[in-house]
């Protein structure tokens, strides 16, 4: 992985290279980002640069053989640490690495769930266990093999639990010549034992105009790119896997089921019903995340936040336009909180007519009757 293949990051990509050239490598550092912001992809890219045999000014060479065992992930003096889903108590990362290369390789911003799924893994608990760590400690006791450097990479330190308390005289006081980069996302979940003996680089989730870049780039049209981009909230992931599902406009769809309860149009309701369970689960899932980031940009509209809105100019307007004349704070987020509650249902493969026409029929409450569901508690206006 080379740092010119992640998308953005410039200003952390310079800090990383200055780090090697300066000669100031930290042995323990946290690379803390949201998923899909190419946290782990910088972590990867910044290890084969400090390995490269022949670095450049801003990338490494791409073409030693340092770089090429990198580019497939089998450096021997290269380790990966990341959570998984043991069968049996003797279980390490090294048993699934296999699956881990072609996860990582298919896509370096890929999240947990992906992970879990790639492993079939349903809905078992994902943990770094004590027998991975003694296998880190056995690792990185070994000189390395080819380069300068032992590099462990662990993604998710979060589910790291009380036995990562073994690691910590090793990330203290490492063997000669060897790094920590740590990958995480939510750092009050890291052991404060662990927290505290690394060197902390922040990355922050990608702008929409980047994640937009890079989908026109491979042939997205521009429209299309910049509504996935205001889907995926600078997750990349969330961008790619929304790619392949999203056909219909959400825009003109969700707008248009607005007003039809506003005015409690039933032949209309009930056309949408029928058209919306068919367009598929993902594509449904795809719709009502669309629908949840366009009343939060009217919650931000009415709260006086105009600049923070995110919409495109066009969908812009009509936010402006339907939360100036229709919408409250208490009604739009009693919206939202049905549009949340829906999206958890159809994840469940709930039945779609039942569930959009229930929804549709709370819609009309909120908006023409103005009826806020009981059991909410909403700011009124």
């Amino acid at each position: 992985m080379q740092f010119k293949e992640i998308v953005g990051q410039e200003a952390v990509k310079k800090h990383l290279i200055e780090t090697v050239k300066a000669g100031r490598v930290s042995h323990a550092q946290l690379f803390l980002g949201p998923e899909g912001s190419g946290s782990l992809a910088l972590a990867l890219a910044y290890a084969q640069y400090i390995s490269c045999e022949q670095p450049g000014a801003e990338d490494s060479c791409g073409e030693c053989a340092s770089c090429r065992k990198y580019e497939k992930l089998v450096h021997p003096d290269l380790h990966f640490s990341y959570p998984f889903f043991a069968q049996h108590k003797e279980d390490t990362a090294q048993t699934f690495i296999a699956q881990w290369r072609e996860a990582f390789l298919a896509n370096p911003y890929l999240g947990l769930d992906e992970w879990r799924n790639s492993l079939n893994a349903e809905n078992k608990q994902a943990n770094i266990n004590i027998a991975e760590c003694h296998q880190i400690l056995q690792k990185l006791s070994l000189k390395p093999f080819e380069g300068q450097y032992k590099i462990l990479i662990m993604w998710l330190p979060e589910y790291l639990d009380k036995e990562g308390n073994t690691l910590l005289k090793i990330i203290e006081e490492p063997p000669q010549k060897t790094l920590f980069l740590l990958v995480a996302q939510h750092q009050e979940q890291i052991l404060s034992t662990i927290l505290s003996r690394t060197q902390l680089v922040k990355i922050a989730p990608l702008s929409d105009v980047e994640i937009e870049h890079y989908l026109i780039d491979r042939s997205v049209s521009p429209e299309k790119a910049k509504q996935l981009a205001f889907l995926s909230e600078g997750n990349l992931s969330t961008a790619m896997s929304l790619l392949g599902e999203l056909e219909s406009d959400n825009f003109q769809l969700f707008t248009d089921w607005l007003r039809m309860t506003f005015t409690d149009k039933g032949p209309s309701i009930l056309d949408f019903v029928e058209t919306i369970a068919k367009s598929g689960r993902e594509n449904q899932k795809a719709f009502l995340r669309y629908g949840i980031q366009f009343l939060r940009d009217c919650v931000l509209i009415l709260s006086g936040a105009e600049d923070l809105v995110r919409l495109p100019e066009n969908e812009r307007t009509v936010a402006l336009n339907f939360s100036q004349k229709v919408l409250s704070l208490a009604k739009a987020e009693a919206i939202i909180d049905e549009l949340e509650k829906a999206h958890y249902h159809v994840e469940r493969n709930a039945n779609p007519k039942i569930l959009f026409l229930d929804v549709s029929l709370q819609f009309v409450k909120i908006l023409k009757f103005n009826t806020i569901p009981k059991g909410t508690h909403y700011i009124q206006n």
